[in-house]
């Protein structure tokens, strides 16, 4: 994994540290709401130094309901189709840009494992990472990560990072 020991013996991602000098050189601010990644992304964000001027906050929303009070995911359907689709994962996004105020918000869901989704039945790997507040409006990226729960979880992680740049790319 890229990336160097940083504060706290707390390990940095470039993707982390990219992120945060874009935004920064952008004059934009950033924030989260995570579901499988559990707080991975906001961590590897506020371990960089100087991460305050640009990040808000983050929403860990880990149960369906709190998708639905904390950032305003469609009750019916994450009971009908589950938590682990591009909708959810977009509305997951769009909750956290208005709710936390920012510029570009990232949002991750997905099947960690070790079991399928219990709703969707969707296979360990499926993961979908969502960026809102981009030039582009509302992206969404469907990922298939190979290994073992921890290892999904730092995958997408990393992955919510590269497109939480590419969205703050998009608004420069």
């Amino acid at each position: 994994m890229e990336g160097s020991e940083g504060p706290e013996g707390c390990f940095v991602t470039s993707e982390a540290q990219r992120v945060v000098d874009a935004a920064r050189a952008a004059g934009l601010t950033v924030g989260c709401a995570e579901s499988l990644t559990g707080g991975l992304v906001a961590s590897d964000i506020v371990a960089i130094p100087g991460a305050s001027a640009v990040f808000r906050g983050g929403i860990v929303a880990y149960d369906s309901m709190l998708k639905n009070d904390l950032l305003g995911v469609d009750a019916s359907s994450l009971a009908r189709e589950g938590a682990v689709t591009a909708e959810v994962a977009s509305a997951m996004a769009e909750g956290a840009l208005t709710r936390l105020g920012v510029d570009v918000a990232v949002a991750t869901t997905g099947v960690a494992g070790p079991d399928p989704d219990p709703v969707s039945g969707l296979a360990p790997g499926v993961v979908f990472i969502a960026v809102a507040g981009g030039g582009l409006g509302t992206m969404v990226r469907e990922l298939s990560l190979e290994g073992d729960r921890s290892e999904i979880r730092e995958r997408a992680a990393r992955a919510a990072l590269q497109a939480l740049c590419d969205g703050i790319a998009t608004r420069e």
